[in-house]
């Protein structure tokens, strides 16, 4: 059989219930294609009524990818049909979301073939995880540029007829918002580089190009398709020419043309915006609190599939009939001079249940040990490789547990002692080395991310105050995310706990994404405070950007969602972090957070541009000067 080796056993239980082989798998084999056909030569070759399972970390790591095999065409069509819908609700037209869903594809397929040259070149490491990330990606953020282009797209055929000179006036328009919004993901997403683990930065390149793909489609294609279609594309409701008088009006309170629910938020932000923007923070501040509960420290290894598996209930099957770690003993490399001191150390540390040196083909020797039936004697002398030996512990506790995880740092710091190159590796040092370095990985991405979003901000918006001011927003609502996530992993799914990455992946995607829509919102209150003045600027705003933000985050929570149908708990986790945070930072932070505590600020938030001094906002020029008090004292005399 391809990839097998020398076969270790019968090894009988204590309890005689259970019977034990041993295969060393070739780890230039087809892990998959390999477990598969031992499983159906072992269900073959075992009696009638007997069980039979192929564990250990080489079924385990079988059953995670056929748990990812067909999936990417499930996904997608979930994802489409999702956003299709919403598409349908939000525009009330057909020929609209096929050309944005178009869009979205098209980027996709760009985004496909950019990532398969890298990949042919070498520079990067695809898995099933990346490829489904970046779809979704791309889906959602293609998505949700094209409703920004969109947007003022139709806005500006209420003022011409001309529809290439729309399309060409909704581009200058949209482009500086939307490039904006692209950088920030990008560069947030290659912060992902910093990371040490490969899995990591292999995401980071591979969603990168999806989201450039996205920004790219979203500024070239779509124009073009609209400059098409003109008013074609929202029939049958078409957008109106507005009278000339019409088009330009002048804005006191910001208010003015606006209706129904964002005609009632502008007024409640302008009525008791420190009222507002306080009961927001407070409101995010207890969510956050949650976070004290997540349990980001690695989950056991047969807690990672959520559907049925072989391995998973073979590994329970060896927990019960025989030392909990025998499926997946820790594997110590030891100087040859040193090895049967190392081998004595090993057997006394505790949590240790057994240890044993290694011969050719991965064939334990153990004293004492009989031989099968017409099997050769059981060999002496240990396999030799550049002066270095191996040495298999079975630990008493399983492979992917907090107990096994603390014998292998015993172990490490006993073997030092008598060997300063031993090693210690194996399934569950590598889950160990995984966890600590993503932990440290928070530590080092997070204000990376956070600088690069800070200085992107400052430059789009020409202002220190506001972008300072809009990343702690986008911070506190992460944190809030985090917490509600941790209350519904624990107590409605029943998660064991979460990926060491979950919080850091969470991070990226959400801080960036939630900035987008700050992005979209202040652009177009700074756009609007130039004309108007900072306070008029911010009701109109978030009135003429409330529907089209809400929308995207909609899109982009109902994409990420969609992760939700691959069967691994991490990818679950982060579809429910993001789609929820996504939502939080719509529905809260970029409608009532940030219009209520800029309209607070007033002027200066534009601090220290120009625009953020009371002599220069527009506002303070165009109204009449408020009565000092003196001489409202003189009318009461």
């Amino acid at each position: 059989m391809g990839g097998g080796s020398t076969v270790v056993g019968p090894i009988p239980s204590e309890d005689a219930k259970a019977v034990q082989f041993v295969v060393p798998i070739d780890s230039a084999g087809e892990v998959k294609q390999i477990v598969k056909e031992l499983r159906g030569v072992v269900q073959a070759s075992a009696p009638a009524g007997m069980q039979t399972f192929v564990t250990g970390p080489a079924g385990l790591t079988a059953d995670l990818v056929s748990a990812f095999a067909g999936i990417d065409g499930i996904l997608l069509l979930v994802a489409l049909g999702a956003v299709f819908l919403i598409l349908l609700i939000v525009y009330r037209s057909l020929l609209l979301p096929i050309a944005v869903l178009f869009t979205s594809v098209f980027a996709l397929c760009a985004a496909i073939l950019l990532v398969f040259g890298m990949a042919k070149l070498g520079w990067i490491q695809l898995n099933g995880q990346s490829q489904g990330i970046l779809s979704i990606l791309v889906i959602g953020a293609a998505t949700d540029y094209a409703l920004l282009y969109v947007a003022r797209f139709r806005e500006a055929l209420t003022h011409t007829t001309n529809r290439t000179a729309a399309a060409l006036t909704a581009w200058k328009a949209a482009w500086e918002p939307i490039v904006a919004s692209g950088a920030t993901v990008i560069i947030a997403l290659l912060c992902l580089l910093f990371s040490d683990l490969n899995s990591n930065k292999a995401l980071g390149p591979v969603a990168a190009a999806g989201i450039l793909c996205s920004l790219i489609a979203a500024l070239t294609l779509l124009p073009a398709m609209m400059a098409l279609l003109g008013r074609a594309a929202f029939w049958p409701f078409r957008p109106k020419l507005l009278p000339e008088t019409e088009r330009e009006p002048e804005y006191v309170t910001g208010l003015e043309g606006q209706k129904g629910l964002w005609r009632a938020t502008g007024s409640l932000v302008s009525r008791r915006p420190r009222t507002v923007w306080i009961a927001s923070v407070l409101l995010l501040l207890v969510a956050s609190t949650g976070v004290l509960q997540l349990k980001a420290n690695g989950v056991p290894q047969t807690d990672v599939i959520l559907t049925a598996s072989n391995a998973v209930d073979g590994q329970d099957a060896l927990a019960r009939h025989f030392d909990a770690g025998s499926g997946s003993p820790a594997v110590i490399v030891a100087d040859e001079a040193k090895a049967q001191e190392v081998l004595d150390r090993t057997k006394a540390t505790d949590g240790v249940g057994d240890a044993y040196l290694l011969a050719e083909g991965g064939v334990p020797i153990i004293a004492g040990a009989p031989a099968a039936p017409g099997a050769p004697a059981a060999p002496t002398a240990p396999a030799v490789r550049d002066g270095k030996v191996l040495i298999n512990a079975t630990l008493n506790y399983a492979a992917d547990s907090n107990e096994a995880e603390s014998v292998v740092v015993a172990l490490r710091q006993e073997l030092k002692k008598i060997d300063d190159g031993a090693l210690v590796g194996g399934v569950t040092a590598t889950a160990l080395d995984t966890n600590t370095t993503a932990q440290r990985d928070l530590i080092t991405i997070i204000p990376v991310v956070l600088a690069v979003i800070l200085i992107i901000l400052m430059l789009l918006l020409r202002s220190v105050l506001a972008p300072v001011l809009l990343v702690a927003s986008v911070v506190l609502s992460y944190a809030a995310a985090m917490g509600v996530s941790a209350f519904v992993f624990n107590h409605v799914f029943g998660f064991p706990g979460a990926d060491a990455t979950v919080p850091l992946f969470g991070f990226v995607f959400l801080v960036a994404l939630g900035v987008d829509y700050n992005i979209f919102l202040m652009s177009r209150v700074r756009e609007e405070s130039i004309k108007h003045g900072t306070r008029p600027g911010i009701l109109r705003g978030l009135g003429v950007t409330g529907g089209v933000i809400t929308s995207a985050g909609v899109v982009l929570a109902a994409t990420f969602a969609a992760l939700s149908v691959i069967p691994i708990m991490f990818l679950v986790q982060l579809a429910f972090i993001v789609a929820f945070g996504v939502l939080l930072d719509t529905i809260l932070v970029r409608s009532l957070l940030v219009p209520a505590l800029a309209y607070d600020i007033g002027p200066r938030i534009w601090w220290p541009s120009k625009l953020g001094r009371p002599e220069t906002d527009a506002a303070a020029r165009a109204l009449p000067a408020a009565p000092q008090p003196e001489a409202a004292d003189a009318v009461i005399r």
